[in-house]
């Protein structure tokens, strides 16, 4: 298990998703695509931006953990 691996695909995946979406606000100016990104994107944005450094100790913690019980 690669933790910093799934973590820089989570990240990757997100700046995927930001992308599209901006694509898809250019076409979809309306209250519901305000309320679509409101609702949804603008959480998870944040969420994957705070979690993405957590990702990296967890991995150092996972990695000392499995060098300690060796």
């Amino acid at each position: 298990m690669n933790i910093s691996a799934n973590a820089r695909a989570l990240v990757g995946a997100t700046r995927a998703l930001s992308i599209k979406w901006g694509e898809t606000r250019e076409s979809w100016q309306d209250s519901k695509a305000r309320e679509f990104e409101q609702k949804y994107l603008v959480e998870l944005f944040a969420s994957v931006d705070r979690s993405a450094p957590l990702f990296d100790e967890l991995d150092k913690l996972v990695t000392q953990i499995r060098s300690d019980c060796e």
